[in-house]
């Protein structure tokens, strides 16, 4: 399948642990673009939909923009939400969807809204008409999160 751009661009923090990374299965899907994030780098995001939880909720009519993706724990994020420069569009997923993911937090606080990143990517895509439940086969939860974006009607 030949793909003229990316579907998304995946910015993992460094940190980030690739043994528990829902995005690791992934890699080497010519639909997304990897890349390591640390300090001091300026993610461009001109034209890419940024998914963020206070920003007007993705709908369908999103269609067509690639999506920047910030993968990291909840305590570094604010910090990568700050390296993205460009004129971005931030979109938020519905409040009501809630993840399957069984988060415990030790040195911060997991918002409420908060999804795993292969959680926020797959909805993402289901909102915009780009539905692929391939994603979450290697997601150990995927069938919960599947049958939760099944009754949330996305």
């Amino acid at each position: 399948m030949k793909v003229d751009a990316p579907v998304a661009y995946l910015w993992r923090h460094y940190r980030e642990n690739l043994r528990k990374c829902s995005l690791e299965p992934l890699v080497g899907d010519t639909r997304f673009v990897f890349s390591v994030w640390r300090s001091g780098i300026s993610i461009e995001a001109t034209g890419c939909i940024v998914l963020e939880i206070d920003a007007p909720v993705l709908t369908r009519s999103d269609a067509g923009s690639p999506f920047v993706l910030l993968d990291s724990t909840w305590r570094y994020l604010t910090k990568m939400r700050a390296s993205v420069v460009g004129d971005c569009i931030p979109r938020s997923l519905p409040a009501s969807l809630g993840t399957a993911y069984p988060r415990t937090a030790k040195l911060s606080e997991n918002p409420a809204r908060g999804l795993a990143s292969i959680e926020a990517l797959y909805a993402a895509l289901r909102i915009v008409g780009a539905r692929d439940d391939a994603l979450l086969a290697s997601y150990h939860w995927g069938a919960e999160f599947l049958h939760t974006c099944d009754q949330e009607g996305l």
